[in-house]
């Protein structure tokens, strides 16, 4: 697994042993930040952060900071190395070392907003996730936000949050959907 573009282009991460943190691959990566375009700029949330990848292709490419949440052990160990490894410390990325929901209430009551929003819980607990995401997530999204959501194909997860889809994709068994919060153009 490695850093697809940007300043980090190239420089490998870490990952933990196991089946317990699944860290999206290189190729998805790759397509998804195509899709996405410029993240110059960008407050990133990386809720169920893993190994941080995806937070971290997006510092590589210009995004101001990111917050990585993630409560696994072994996924917080990869995480902190992989971003030691690429010197990136507060305030550009933070780690917040707590479950999903409660860091989310942690947020809203600190009025943090995100422009970029990675949601990729694990696959067989999405559709447990789907309810307290889909209340919890839009107090945090800042105008033009997009929310990007990684999941089972087979069982997607679902985010009742009045957003417009505006992109959804397959790669293999897994599914990456683009929303946006509605009336906001993100090419303005």
């Amino acid at each position: 697994m490695r850093v697809i573009a940007g300043r980090y282009g190239g420089r490998r991460l870490r990952a933990p042993r196991g089946r317990s943190t699944r860290p999206t691959s290189d190729r998805v990566r790759e397509a998804l930040f195509s899709m996405l375009g410029d993240v110059s700029g960008a407050r990133v949330l990386d809720l169920f952060a893993g190994t941080g990848a995806l937070g971290i292709e997006a510092l590589s490419r210009g995004a101001e900071r990111a917050l990585f949440v993630e409560r696994d052990a072994a996924a917080l160990q990869a995480l902190r190395a992989n971003l030691a490894a690429l010197d990136l410390s507060e305030p550009a990325a933070r780690i917040v070392p707590a479950q999903a929901g409660m860091a989310l209430r942690n947020a809203r009551e600190r009025d943090e907003t995100y422009d970029l929003l990675f949601v990729d819980p694990p696959y067989e607990q999405a559709r447990a996730w789907a309810r307290e995401l889909s209340v919890a997530l839009p107090a945090l999204l800042a105008p033009r936000a997009r929310v990007v959501v990684e999941s089972d194909r087979r069982e997607p997860l679902e985010l009742d949050m009045g957003l417009e889809t505006e992109q959804r994709r397959r790669y293999g068994d897994t599914t990456i959907t683009i929303q946006i919060k509605p009336g906001d153009d993100p090419r303005d």
